[in-house]
């Protein structure tokens, strides 16, 4: 039996695959913990930048929002949304940011808009926010999502946010300049993208976890890397950072 919950390595291996990044967009929840674990490990001067205007937040405790005050104290800047969308979103100065979605395809494409058709939804969900925009400008982005095949599904519902739309080239062809998805991490293995297809690759899977269940959480036939990898384990000190100071009720690690 593992001495980690699933959250707990979903939140290690995001903030692992920040190692020498500077700048990252990052919402509340799994990403929000795994980018301040990143700052006290593999990425020092992680810089991070929250959708409500804050710029290079240290947050004091665990934010609940994109809009709490603890956010604010000790950033490097606190300016307006539109500010921060024109001069570093579209400014190009995002290296990194983390997205989620209710559906994902094999290219990346995001849906958090409706399931169902979109005049008759089964379920209407929250719709956009800001994630378009980073999604097509972040020179990366990154997600963490469980793994199912509700959500990776063959052909998503409605496209809210763009991944690598139909395949290699779109994205350039419509003139977005961020590069797109890189990497998923999931509950059950970590999924990146290949160059030459822009679909989406098993890249490794978690400890004790199969091929063959990875696949049937996928909707489509899933590619798997040549190199394929067992993802390592959070470590000791790993663990004290999340549920000593980054998460200590185990709001969003289940421990």
């Amino acid at each position: 039996m593992n001495d980690y919950t699933p959250s707990e390595l979903m939140i290690t291996s995001s903030a692992r695959a920040l190692a020498g990044e500077r700048v990252v967009f990052v919402g509340v929840g799994q990403p929000n913990i795994a980018c301040n674990l990143a700052r006290r490990t593999v990425a020092p001067d992680l810089e991070l930048v929250y959708e409500s205007g804050v710029f290079g937040a240290r947050p004091a405790r665990l934010p609940l929002s994109i809009g709490d005050p603890t956010l604010v104290s000790g950033a490097t800047l606190a300016c307006s949304m539109p500010d921060l969308f024109m001069y570093y979103l579209q400014g190009g100065r995002i290296e990194v940011a983390f997205l989620g979605a209710a559906q994902i395809d094999r290219f990346g494409n995001l849906n958090t808009t409706v399931i169902g058709d979109y005049h008759r939804p089964k379920v209407r969900l929250p719709g956009s926010g800001g994630a378009c925009e980073i999604a097509i400008h972040a020179k990366k982005v990154y997600l963490i999502m469980p793994l199912g095949k509700r959500a990776f599904v063959e052909r998503i519902d409605f496209c809210t946010s763009p991944g690598h739309l139909d395949g290699p080239g779109a994205r350039a062809a419509l003139g977005m300049p961020g590069g797109g998805p890189r990497l998923v991490v999931t509950d059950k293995a970590i999924l990146t993208f290949d160059a030459a297809s822009s679909e989406m690759v098993l890249s490794s899977v978690h400890p004790g976890v199969s091929v063959e269940e990875v696949q049937a959480g996928v909707g489509w036939p899933l590619k798997i890397a040549a190199d394929l990898a067992t993802t390592e384990p959070p470590t000791a000190e790993e663990l004290r950072l999340i549920r000593e100071e980054l998460d200590p009720d185990g709001v969003y690690t289940g421990k």
